[in-house]
């Protein structure tokens, strides 16, 4: 834009990706701004869309080659907005850059990771398994550059990662940068966190091993996740050939989500899929309260699971969650609704459809912004040129997200050239 103000994407998800290729595209200026060392969000770390059940990698990709192909589109990673101020036409935006400690000489060629002695837990895979301090997230990551996590790392103490690294890219004294961006419009892509699973006693999230959250049940499909693609059960590697996957997990529960997650009976049914297709004499049962897949598409998928023999769907709450000690084998208790009686059985491994929270619950954005007790943001009252898109507002599917921020980049685009 002539005058040099951009449109300003906070996240840098499949929403935020796409309201800001959609502005650049039709001729302005966008800035993104992602607290993660890396771009794509929450879909990064899925194994398959639904319905399609196709690698999200791909989407992914090609707003990847978008951005590199685009001089009005930059983007800062490991930032986050710290002020907003001004008005529509504009806003000025103070963001922080915490240091990477890795520059773009980076040719990810791993010899720091190989050096690193700090092991810590993997964030990027919930847990599942360890990484290095210093380290890649994952392997088709944008941009491909390591990074190095302080939290754990030594610093100059150790350095063993700065010695190993041939091209100089690694430098421990990097500090945190302070920018400031001119920005006629501002749109709030920050995404979703998974609900704490930990919270749900009855249900032995984080201390039963072989009870996984839905995200977690993602990266052990998924072929860059911790078991290569091999649906194996944390505590001892066994295949998972009988699974149990408990809806409304945290959802739908005065006690902890009094909503509805929207995409977690369709994750459920996607999930069964990875196992009835990787083990095909495996069995996998449902508990729900009402499977909710809206939309004849989705319809026709649960209908294509609930047609498997292998496949069964109880209607009933679970109970009680515990664990076999012997065999590590998961006992789960729950009422069946329709035959009218209790039902206990012995599983691999069980899933809970955990529920989705809005970033903005725990994480406010530094703006003059309402939001719902849930910690959703109140589109009403925000105020002109700034626009919540996606999960900001209520949960909602992949698909409906990037529509959402088309949308959302169509009003940025307006309010830029009112601006001007």
């Amino acid at each position: 834009m002539s005058d040099g103000k951009s449109i300003l994407v906070i996240g840098g998800g499949m929403s935020g990706l796409t309201a800001a290729i959609e502005a650049a595209e039709a001729g302005n200026n966008a800035v993104i701004v992602e607290k993660t060392p890396y771009l794509g969000g929450r879909v990064t770390q899925l194994n398959k869309y639904f319905p399609k059940l196709c690698p999200p990698n791909c989407g992914l990709e090609i707003n990847f080659k978008r951005i590199k192909n685009s001089a009005d589109i930059s983007f800062y990673t490991m930032a986050e907005v710290e002020k907003i101020s001004g008005e529509e036409g504009n806003y000025d935006v103070t963001i922080k850059l915490k240091p990477r400690y890795v520059n773009d000489k980076c040719v990810g060629c791993n010899a720091c990771t190989e050096a690193c002695p700090v092991e810590i837990p993997n964030e990027f895979n919930f847990g599942l398994d360890k990484t290095k301090a210093a380290h890649i997230t994952h392997n088709q990551a944008f941009p491909f550059k390591y990074v190095i996590d302080d939290r754990h790392c030594k610093g100059t103490e150790c350095k063993k990662c700065a010695d190993a690294c041939k091209y100089d890219a690694i430098h421990l004294d990097m500090k945190p940068e302070t920018i400031n961006v001119k920005a006629s419009a501002i749109v709030m892509a920050t995404g979703w966190d998974v609900y704490d699973a930990t919270k749900l006693d009855i249900l032995g999230a984080g201390k039963i091993k072989n009870v996984v959250t839905n995200m977690q049940m993602e990266r052990l499909a998924s072929p860059n996740g911790p078991t290569a693609g091999k649906i194996l059960r944390p505590s001892d590697g066994k295949e998972v050939k009988n699974i149990a996957f408990v809806q409304c997990a945290g959802s739908r529960d005065e006690n902890h989500l009094q909503y509805c997650s929207y995409i977690c009976c369709m994750a459920s049914l996607k999930q069964v899929t990875y196992v009835r297709e990787q083990y095909p004499d495996s069995k996998a049962r449902i508990f729900y309260i009402d499977i909710r897949t809206p939309g004849t598409r989705y319809e026709q998928f649960y209908w294509k699971i609930k047609e498997d023999p292998n496949v069964t769907l109880t209607k009933g709450k679970v109970a009680k969650i515990t664990e076999d000690a012997a065999t590590g084998d998961v006992v789960l208790v729950a009422e069946d609704i329709l035959a009218g009686k209790k039902v206990t059985e012995t599983y691999d491994m069980v899933v809970l459809a955990t529920g989705m929270v809005p970033s903005t619950k725990n994480s406010k954005i530094p703006a003059d912004i309402n939001y719902t007790d849930d910690g959703f943001v109140l589109p009403a009252s925000l105020k002109p040129g700034m626009y919540a898109v996606g999960t900001l507002k209520s949960p909602v599917d992949v698909s409906r997200s990037v529509q959402d921020a088309t949308g959302a980049a169509v009003k940025s685009i307006q309010s830029a050239r009112r601006s001007k």
